[in-house]
């Protein structure tokens, strides 16, 4: 008589082999510290390049600056006075596209964002005591007035350098022009081409005479002191040489290089 063949036993859950759990590795504290700022690093990256392509084709509404100033007059309770409008470079006045690359930035549709002769100048007669000069190209004081705040620290230095950089690739000579002239501070409360040209000259930007666009280019180192309309003999010498200047740069190109 054949043996009958016992079934096997069946396996319980509790027969069941096991996963080993993986141990959770507790992070040191530098380790945190390393992961937070590259982090840091990445989100600073990745926002810094995004904010520059997005003002490749928007208008920039407002600047670091212009709420800095704001915020001056309402603490020293003057009346908060702002005027503020985008205006297309095809409709901005080429005097004045002219007159602010002769009296802030002569070799602009030359260079990469940064004048290194100009710089070594502006350090070698803040060295010998003099006058404080700034050296800085029309690329770098779109790059701060954008997206930085006003200070002479190495760190704010280096990310207008990082932001000059930027623009210069992305944004090119023309946006960059662009930008400058709708941005930068051209009196007290006065801001871009369109509201400094209806504040000094009751006229459009886009019909600015030599004379004209001289006297806006004349007064941008202080623009909060100096008047481009009844000006002091200082100014209107500097008027006089931005003319003579602006007869130099010819016919502008912004795809020179």
């Amino acid at each position: 008589m054949a043996a009958t063949k016992k079934p096997a036993p069946k396996k319980t859950a509790a027969s069941k082999t096991k996963p080993v759990a993986k141990k959770k590795t507790n992070r040191t504290f530098g380790e945190k510290v390393k992961w937070f700022f590259i982090k840091l690093f990445l989100w600073f990256f990745g926002l810094s390049i995004g904010s520059v392509i997005f003002f490749k084709y928007v208008p920039v509404p407002f600047t670091p600056l212009m709420l800095i100033r704001a915020i001056e007059n309402k603490m020293a309770g003057k009346e908060v006075y702002f005027d503020h409008d985008w205006e297309p470079i095809d409709k901005i006045s080429m005097n004045l596209q002219k007159a602010v690359i002769a009296s802030e930035d002569g070799t602009f549709l030359y260079h990469n964002g940064f004048d290194f002769k100009a710089l070594q100048k502006a350090y070698k007669s803040n060295e010998r005591g003099r006058r404080i000069r700034g050296g800085s190209t029309i690329s770098q004081q779109t790059a701060k007035n954008v997206f930085l705040w006003q200070g002479k620290s190495y760190f704010r230095k280096g990310l207008e350098a990082y932001f000059t950089v930027l623009i210069e690739i992305i944004w090119g000579k023309e946006r960059i022009m662009e930008v400058y002239l709708n941005s930068i501070e051209m009196g007290d409360g006065v801001y871009g081409a369109y509201a400094a040209t209806e504040h000094w000259y009751r006229r459009d930007a886009s019909s600015l005479t030599q004379m004209q666009a001289a006297g806006i280019a004349a007064i941008l180192p202080n623009p909060r002191k100096f008047k481009a309309t009844g000006s002091s003999s200082y100014i209107n010498r500097r008027k006089e040489r931005i003319v003579r200047e602006m007869r130099a740069v010819g016919k502008i190109n912004y795809n020179a290089k």
